[in-house]
């Protein structure tokens, strides 16, 4: 069986994570982000968790102080690529907002990783001021799903995409 490595990729609330959990129904998922080891970090010295405008930035430009010092989020998620090479998963899902980390990610995986640029409703926040955010368009995807289907409609739609244009060279579930 061939494993599927999936970078991940959408502006907040437009569904990355719910689409992860749906393909955890159907296969053996990992699901990691570049961000983890920054948000231990952060957690361990103040931040409280929080999702709005001022955190977001807090731990982009942490995040990018650690890219730029010394690799921080490419060397864990190098790791995470090893731990679910050695495992019995079958998909992971890598979430990466910045196209110069993507493209360093997807280049040290080679063959069997794929991107993908999740959309969404309109109605989602547009600028968040900080460039991880703001900038997730600005990467060639190899794949782009637009998740507009009210939630009950997602899962068949999603899974049907998934099988349709990424998996159909690697894993083959019957039943799907």
């Amino acid at each position: 069986m061939h494993k599927k490595v999936i970078v991940i990729n959408g502006s907040a609330g437009v569904g990355k994570d719910t689409i992860c959990e749906t393909v955890g129904k159907y296969y053996r998922v990992m699901n990691v982000s570049s961000i983890d080891p920054i948000k231990r970090i952060a957690s361990e010295n103040g931040w409280n968790g929080n999702k709005n405008e001022r955190s977001r930035k807090f731990l982009a430009d942490l995040k990018q102080l650690f890219a730029d010092f010394n690799n921080l989020p490419q060397k864990y998620l190098m790791e995470k690529y090893q731990e679910f090479l050695h495992s019995n998963r079958e998909i992971l899902f890598v979430h990466i907002r910045e196209p110069e980390e993507i493209a360093k990610f997807k280049s040290s995986v080679g063959a069997g990783c794929v991107t993908l640029l999740v959309r969404g409703r309109k109605d989602v926040k547009k600028a968040w001021h900080n460039a991880a955010d703001d900038e997730v368009e600005n990467y060639k995807y190899d794949h782009y799903y637009e998740n507009c289907r009210p939630l009950k409609e997602m899962e068949s739609d999603f899974m049907g995409f998934l099988r349709r244009e990424i998996l159909s060279e690697g894993l083959d579930r019957k039943g799907l």
